[in-house]
């Protein structure tokens, strides 16, 4: 779904279906004196952005629904594995000097920190590295097993659940992005995914320009 400015004919379409509805599109079609084809796009715009439904043999009928409550059905149906992106980890004996290039070179703001097993046993974020770099410490030497922050502070998600509640953790917790994480044999969580403020920033934008389908059945 996308929010769009209406045109007069597809305002003048949701009129005809809530005094009508439900109706056949054939039968919006004559009283628009126009032909099937060329209405059918017009149909599919509504019906996809949930102002109109249709059922087969029946027709198509007014969801009564506002944009905005459309908006907000559509987000609380968005779940993380939709916008994950590529997880980035270092060992937890990688020093502070690597941990710093590596955040450098792939872009990020935080990295998930793992052991042997490559389970998740802390993360790093740029405030952390950048603590850790004012004074007189060599970083080389120094483990990021002792700046990062390790469990139980990890705030960590799944790829089933909502992106609106991890929004709503992000913001809660102050943080920039989260760990996707799986369970492994009941040891720990493995890392495979993060989600970033980018990426619902990215979630915003698709919803605001998702193409429409041109499919019309009924």
């Amino acid at each position: 779904m996308r929010l769009i400015e209406l045109t007069d004919r597809q305002e003048y379409i949701l009129e005809i279906v809530k005094a009508e509805g439900p109706i056949t599109g054939e039968h919006i079609a004559e009283k628009l004196s126009l032909t099937r084809a060329t209405l059918r796009p017009d149909l599919a715009i509504l019906t996809m952005a949930g102002f109109l439904d249709a059922r087969p043999r029946v027709g198509y009928y007014f969801t009564g629904k506002k944009g905005s409550e459309l908006l907000t059905e559509r987000v609380k149906q968005i779940h993380v594995n939709e916008y994950q992106s590529i997880p980035v980890v270092v060992n937890e004996s990688a020093s502070v000097y690597d941990a710093i290039c590596t955040m450098f070179l792939e872009d990020v703001g935080t990295l998930f920190v793992v052991d042997k097993e490559s389970l998740l046993v802390g993360v790093l974020s740029r405030k952390d590295l950048l603590r850790a770099s004012i004074g007189k410490q060599d970083l080389e030497s120094v483990p990021v097993s002792i700046i990062m922050t390790r469990s139980p502070n990890l705030t960590v998600c799944k790829k089933d659940d909502l992106m609106l509640e991890i929004a709503n953790k992000l913001i809660e917790k102050q943080i920039d992005a989260l760990p996707v994480v799986r369970e492994r044999e009941d040891k720990g969580y493995e890392v495979i995914g993060r989600v970033t403020k980018t990426n619902v920033t990215k979630l915003l934008v698709d919803i605001a320009n998702d193409e429409w389908g041109q499919t019309d059945q009924y």
